[in-house]
């Protein structure tokens, strides 16, 4: 039997070479402990089967939604905080503030290069940003792309052809119209930011418990569609 102190020292030295790891090294062991947590044949909400860090892209993004870089998100939540307390609370303006930020910012830049010789600094490097010809094109045709399909969308719901999906549809505008209706425009924005910033981290944490709840809850909605006269919902029970 191994002695308790011995392996609290084996464990503080374990965490301390992980401390002292890169970052891509530890995203990776992050990543492989995931999923060997999540590979136990679980349903997971959605219908997600990676774990949430790699459905997420495995990306910078992915570990600002998660907090595990803790003080980019923080800033971000502060930041969209303050911006939300300015518009909303105090009454200012997007004209105006955009106005005095650029003035600040270009008052700022000003002195800095005209001064920077005065107090051996070196001026600011201003980067020589150009758009090529190949990244214009590639955005016009993506734009093309999201366009032709949100017409194809449209136009399969306005025909009759795709009864479920209009449905689903007018439920979902008639309940942002009803919440939009309680809160003010930037206020709903700040509210879905806050939101879309916290609750991966929270449903990370809390993930078997609302893995089976909402699995729960889905099978109940499906139990009460069936119950309305209406094909579509039938022909989902027999698939």
């Amino acid at each position: 039997m191994v002695d308790p102190a011995v392996e609290d020292k084996i464990v503080a030295a374990t965490d301390n070479r992980f401390e002292e790891l890169p970052v891509e090294q530890k995203r990776k062991l992050n990543m492989d402990e995931e999923e060997t947590q999540s590979g136990s044949g679980r349903r997971h909400l959605f219908g997600r089967r990676k774990p949430l860090h790699a459905a997420l892209g495995s990306g910078k993004t992915a570990d600002i939604l998660l907090w595990r870089q803790k003080q980019m998100s923080g800033a971000i939540l502060v930041s969209a905080t303050v911006i939300w307390l300015l518009f909303e609370r105090i009454g200012y303006h997007l004209v105006p503030f955009l106005c005095h930020f650029l003035i600040l910012a270009l008052a700022i830049l000003f002195l800095w290069s005209n001064l920077s010789s005065f107090v051996n600094k070196s001026p600011p490097n201003f980067p020589d940003i150009r758009l090529s010809q190949e990244l214009c094109d590639c955005v016009a045709l993506l734009l093309k792309d999201q366009i032709n399909q949100g017409c194809l969308y449209l136009r399969q719901m306005t025909t009759g052809k795709d009864l479920k999906r209009l449905m689903s549809v007018i439920l979902t505008l008639w309940i942002v119209s009803v919440i939009g209706g309680w809160f003010e425009f930037l206020t709903l924005v700040y509210i879905l930011f806050v939101l879309f910033l916290t609750a991966p981290l929270l449903y990370e944490r809390n993930e078997d418990l609302v893995d089976a709840y909402g699995e729960k809850a889905g099978e109940e909605i499906m139990a009460a569609l069936q119950k309305l006269p209406l094909p579509f919902f039938k022909n989902t029970k027999q698939n």
